[in-house]
């Protein structure tokens, strides 16, 4: 086909995560006429809203960096970006509760100095580790600085390993790289590639001087990735079904696809397939990859989160992280949850969560409620309005040593089907940032090959 109007090129996108809606939205404002397909009966993947009683609940805590350029584009596409701000400067607030004596509060930020002095400040006065340890750690993230992240050697090394011959003490690991690598990359540092942990560390602390700020949700996560989300697709004229189960899909006669669905089938140019790995398995026809069964071998890691309503202010911070407790982060949801009684909605993100993942709720309860008692002496005589929790046990790929041999390009062996979505070879671990950036790569190698080439959104990615 050689024509140029909006209806002699069609793609089908199959997911609508993150990872699909990027896609979609980025081959619709190509002029590609796009219908997206999505088995729930919403959109955002893993990371969305659901009601609770009067509450607006998220079935986990998100948040994102500075330096998540993709997922800041995301926002900015969909008009979100002033409902998910992002911190003046870094400034997190760890509070150790196993100190002797009585719990310690530390805080990691960031000064206006640049990389790496923009740390040293607020490393010289972390109180949770010794001296010695604070000097080994400046020499740590200078070797890291040297380290390249796309280099396979580092695959195959587990980032514990490589931090013990750093002079890494088993404090420092849990005190500092283990604090901010569990919550990045849902692993500890025995169970994590050295060459994610590495890109996480150097583009979020050792890039520049305010990569590491945090954002997150002001409102419900639903609002942005399913409302603003819908309003954007509706707008950039992709056809969005709900509901819609994928059966199979096959290429067609003339060079095209075809996708079945429970309804019937659609015919298309080109089609996105921006599932899970093992939803992707069962759906790629025979010769799209030479080993497709590699996409059974990436493991999945679990996310658990607690939401606990206390009946009056507990917290006055917006979030800190904890040490010396099973309490991983804690978040005040309250507001963005629509709580307005003089309550207070805290939210517990635990990440490679392995062992409390299939827990019942009631020793969940009796787990963490002491925990918070311990870390918030308010929350003592406070009263526990409502206890509950959100299991996601497959929330992000396994970032093991090795998985980067087997997360697979976006493009396929059968032209025109593309992958998308955050495990495949992003560079990046399983985050809202991996997800959109697989929506644009997947997005931009289809117009590609449709002959509609269009300027890549994100500057370093041309």
């Amino acid at each position: 086909m050689s024509g140029t109007d909006r209806g002699e090129r069609r793609a089908v996108v199959v997911g609508g995560g993150l990872a699909g809606v990027t896609a979609a939205l980025e081959l619709a404002d190509a002029g590609v006429r796009v219908t997206l397909l999505e088995g729930r009966p919403r959109l955002g993947g893993l990371a969305f809203s659901f009601k609770r009683g009067d509450l607006t609940v998220d079935n986990g805590q998100h948040v994102y960096l500075r330096c998540c350029t993709a997922y800041r584009w995301f926002l900015d596409r969909v008009d979100g970006a002033a409902l998910a701000p992002i911190q003046d400067r870094l400034d997190v607030p760890v509070l150790d509760v196993a100190h002797p004596g009585r719990p310690r509060l530390g805080r990691l930020r960031r000064s206006a100095l640049p990389v790496p002095l923009h740390l040293a400040a607020s490393l010289a006065r972390y109180p949770h580790l010794s001296l010695a340890e604070r000097v080994g750690v400046g020499r740590a993230a200078l070797a890291l600085r040297r380290l390249d992240p796309a280099d396979p050697a580092l695959d195959g090394l587990d980032f514990a390993t490589w931090l013990g011959r750093q002079g890494q003490s088993p404090r420092t690991v849990e005190a500092l790289w283990d604090l901010v690598g569990v919550a990045t990359l849902n692993a500890t540092a025995d169970q994590c590639s050295l060459g994610l942990a590495a890109m996480v560390f150097k583009t979020g602390l050792l890039s520049e001087n305010g990569a590491s700020d945090i954002g997150w949700a002001r409102v419900p996560l639903g609002e942005l990735h399913d409302t603003l989300a819908r309003k954007a697709l509706d707008a950039a004229g992709v056809t969005t079904t709900l509901r819609a189960r994928v059966t199979a899909l096959s290429r067609t006669d003339e060079g095209g696809w075809r996708v079945d669905t429970e309804d019937g089938p659609l015919d298309a140019d080109t089609v996105v397939l921006a599932v899970p790995q093992r939803e992707a398995h069962g759906l790629l026809p025979e010769g799209a990859l030479a080993d497709p069964d590699r996409l059974l071998d990436i493991g999945t890691a679990p996310i658990l989160n607690v939401h606990v309503v206390y009946d009056r202010k507990v917290l006055r911070q917006p979030f800190f992280a904890a040490l010396g407790t099973p309490v991983q982060w804690v978040f005040d949801r309250t507001d963005s949850s629509g709580l307005t009684d003089g309550g207070q909605y805290l939210a517990l993100s635990q990440s490679a969560a392995q062992e409390d993942i299939d827990e019942p709720v009631s020793v969940l309860r009796a787990k963490y409620l002491p925990e918070l008692e311990r870390l918030l002496p308010a929350a003592r005589g406070a009263k526990v309005r409502d206890f509950f929790v959100t299991r996601e046990r497959t929330a992000t790929f396994a970032p093991t040593p090795g998985v980067g041999r087997l997360r697979p390009g976006t493009r396929t062996d059968t032209p025109g089907l593309y992958l998308a979505g955050a495990w495949t070879a992003t560079g990046w671990p399983a985050t809202m940032e991996g997800a959109v950036r697989s929506g644009l790569d997947a997005a931009h190698a289809a117009l590609a090959a449709l002959g509609r080439p269009r300027e890549h959104p994100l500057q370093e990615a041309v």
